[in-house]
């Protein structure tokens, strides 16, 4: 599904386990892995300087926790200082990353909003999808479960739909993915239109309609609805029974900092998901 993928880890988030599953995540369809980490500038004296000392140290760090590249896979560590934001976008440029992985850090208030400012930064500068995994869901599998976890991170997604233009624009996504894909790496999605009362008369038959178009791609798709005053949380609890790899969302108006800090579909479910979400950046 995603041959070219950029893991970006600050050695918190859980992400370096990553290194030591390359074979599945090869099995999964990637091709090409780079794992970043970005190591901030010293703040030693007046000007800000590179501390050499921290990135030979976080070097280390990652060639240790990475293993051997399967067969056919290119595998890439990058070790860069400065801002994250620009760091991330350069390296995904420079390997032409189709996917950007990220941790996810909702503990405190703090780094609710750091985690949210440098998503509506990426998701403003790039059009290359984020896949966002919480840390505490790859520290609690052992190394058999995050084996197979990693052959099937996009196996099953799940879609919430209301047919306004970003839910048109995610499904066309996640079509054009299927259908250009080399294997079966993602098998399936369900669709999920969530009301906060009376579901329209027409939602059935567009989701029917949508199920038939992703058919010709070769997914299997389920279609559901919901009634509830929270999309957010009818969307989680689908989550739960659907059995789904990741939830796959956009919005068009994610990029805008300030959605961060007060409620919204997006930055909820990016809060409070247990499982991956995949967030597509708003059309351009």
């Amino acid at each position: 599904m995603f041959d070219r993928v950029l893991i970006c880890t600050d050695f918190s988030d859980g992400l370096l386990r990553l290194g030591q599953f390359l074979e599945s995540l090869s099995l999964g369809g990637m091709k090409q892995i780079v794992f970043l980490h970005i190591v901030s500038l010293s703040e030693k004296g007046v000007i800000p300087r590179v501390d050499v000392e921290k990135m030979k140290q976080a070097r280390s760090r990652l060639e240790g926790a990475v293993g051997e590249s399967p067969a056919g896979v290119e595998v890439k560590i990058e070790i860069q200082s400065g801002q994250i934001v620009q760091k991330i976008l350069q390296a995904a440029q420079e390997y032409q990353s189709e996917l950007i992985v990220v941790g996810s850090q909702s503990q405190t208030l703090f780094t609710e909003k750091l985690m949210g400012s440098t998503m509506a930064a990426l998701s403003q500068q790039t059009a290359i999808p984020l896949f966002v995994i919480r840390p505490q869901l790859i520290s609690a599998y052992t190394s058999e479960e995050l084996n197979l976890r990693c052959q099937h991170l996009f196996r099953s997604l799940l879609l919430p739909y209301d047919d306004s233009e970003p839910a048109k624009y995610l499904v066309q996504q996640v079509k054009h993915l299927a259908g250009k894909q080399t294997g079966r790496f993602l098998e399936r999605c369900e669709l999920c239109w969530v009301e906060d009362s009376l579901t329209p008369p027409q939602a059935y038959n567009t989701l029917s309609q949508l199920k038939i178009d992703l058919e010709e791609v070769n997914l299997q798709v389920e279609i559901g609805m919901r009634q509830g005053h929270s999309c957010s949380t009818e969307i989680l609890q689908a989550a739960q029974t659907a059995d789904v790899s990741a939830i796959a969302v956009s919005t068009g108006t994610i990029g805008k900092l300030q959605e961060w800090f007060v409620s919204s579909f997006a930055s909820e479910l990016l809060r409070h998901s247990c499982r991956p979400v995949i967030f597509f950046p708003p059309r351009r």
